[in-house]
This record gives structure tokens, sequence and C-alpha cells, in this order.
């Protein structure tokens, strides 16, 4: 009988699981950084065989998430909503990449983090949905933080990669905002077809004679963990906790994808990224925790 209760006593709840999961989904993602530092090919070959490693990883999971592999929802990527979605997501997938390489992983990252205001700002422009006066404040806060960050690039060299990371989290934010307008359209599918359809656009741009073994392990990797698997974590982790609890946790990408770099190979973000990103960061939480502790009450 104590044996059964010290087992008991040392289980999870579901809670918990769903932390760990999100967390893991989060470290995952925040590798992204180590990856594109690691590869010695191009940026054309990179957003290919990324995004085709990618898909193939996500195949598996599809067959379990969103009501498996139904003919319904395949048939769904046809529509004008399905179409958007792998419109946006490839053109994301392109930014991202292209931005990791001509710009510091540390704006790659905190540019990205105001992503869920650009959303609200496209849900009040297209589907006249009401902002709080707190998401506009937020949202103010982080784009002054990135006009810091862009600010600074100008003549700097990096100019062009940060304009790439505003694009992927734009059209990121589509992603979040076409759900809302078609509730209906599954996400998952046209992930999968985005992800082919990035490497047919991009691979011939590439060069496949400079895929030797150390670039197709990373590239393997990059499109299993950064891609697919993070993804299926952190979907499977946030049914087990508010929205805002995960959101929150995800938060930890912004300091870890520049650290990991910063340890790992001495890319020291630029003052100017130190400073956008703390007050990115600082409107992201506390947004965040607003949002809890109103949902809480």
């Amino acid at each position: 009988m104590s044996s059964q209760t010290g087992a008991r006593s040392f289980g999870l709840s579901e809670h918990d699981k769903g932390v760990i999961l999100v967390v893991a989904a989060t470290l995952a993602w925040s590798a992204s950084g180590i990856y594109s530092r690691l590869l010695t090919t191009d940026a054309w070959t990179a957003i290919a065989w990324r995004s085709l490693f990618g898909g193939l990883f996500l195949l598996i999971p599809s067959f379990f998430l969103e009501g498996g592999m139904s003919k319904r929802q395949w048939r769904s990527v046809l529509r004008p909503s399905g179409l958007a979605m792998i419109a946006c997501q490839t053109f994301s997938q392109a930014c991202f990449i292209g931005a990791l390489y001509t710009t510091s992983v540390a704006n790659v990252a905190v540019i990205y983090a105001t992503a869920p205001f650009i959303a609200a700002l496209l849900g009040w422009f297209l589907l006249r949905e009401r902002v709080a006066r707190r998401t506009m404040a937020a949202g103010a806060v982080c784009l002054l933080g990135v006009m810091v960050i862009v600010g600074s690039s100008v003549g700097g060299g990096t100019g062009l990669g940060d304009l790439l990371a505003l694009g992927m989290t734009a059209s990121f934010a589509m992603i979040i905002v076409i759900p809302r307008i078609n509730p209906g359209v599954p996400s998952l599918p046209s992930t999968i077809v985005s992800a082919f359809l990035t490497l047919a656009l991009f691979a011939p741009f590439g060069s496949v004679g400079s895929l030797d073994l150390h670039n197709w392990i990373v590239l393997a990797a990059f499109g299993a963990t950064n891609f697919s698997i993070a993804l299926v974590l952190f979907l499977a982790g946030a049914r087990h906790m508010p929205p805002a609890k995960a959101a929150l946790i995800g938060t930890l990408e912004i300091v870890l994808t520049p650290m990991w770099v910063w340890l790992f190979f001495a890319e020291r973000p630029p003052a100017a990224t130190f400073a956008g990103g703390a007050l990115i960061l600082a409107a992201v939480v506390w947004h965040i925790l607003v949002e809890a502790r109103r949902g809480g009450r």
C-alpha cells in the first residue's frame, strides 16, 4: 500500500506533462540559430532541404492529429483559406532561413516575438475584432523595439535580414488570423504541402553539390526537430494548460535562441538588439501576465 502511494506521489499530473512538453518544444525551437550556424551551404539550399525534411517528419504525426489523414482534411488545402495558409507558410519559412543567414540570430528572435501583436492588428483590420487597450499598448512598445533594432541595422549590413525577419513575422501573423476567418481550415495538411512546395520553389536556386554528409545531417535534424517535432510537442502540451501559460513558456525562446549562439559561436548581439529586445520581451511578458490574471478572474 505504501509503495503504491509513493508511486502516485511521484506521478505527473496532466498539467505537469503539458509544461514538460511545451518546454521541450521551446527548447527545440530555440535551436534554430545553432543549426543555421552549423550549416556551410547557401541559403537557397538550406531553405529547400530543411523544408523537405520538416515535411517528411511531419507526415507521421499527421495521421494522429487534427482528425488524421482524412480526405476532407486534405481537400481543405484547395480552398481559398487553405491556399492562403500554404502561401503564408511558404513565404514565412523562406524568410526565416533567409533572415538567419543575413542578420544576427538575436534580431530574428526578438522581431519574431511581435507576431501576436501584428496578428491582433490584422484581426482588427480584416475581421473588425476589438483590440484591447493593453494589447495596443504592448504592441506599441514592441513596435518601438523593432524600430530600435531595424534602425540600427541601416548601413550596418544586416538591414535586409531584419526586413526578412519582419516579413516572416507578418506572414506568421497571417497564419494565426486565417483560422479565425475560416475556423474549419486544418493547419497540418497545409504545413506539409507548404514544405514540399518550398522545396520545389527553392531547390533550383540551390546547390545540391554543396551538401556533404555534415550538411545533410544538420538539415535533417533542423527539419525534424525545429520544424516538426517542436510543433507536435507544443500542440500536445498546450492542450493541458491555459493558453497564456503556454505562451509565457514560449517566450523563453526569445532569450534562449540568441543565448545558445552566443555561448557556442560567440555571436554577440549588438547593443541596439539588447535595447530593442528588452523592450519587446518586457511588453510580451507583461501582456501575457495581465491576460493570465484576467483569465483567472
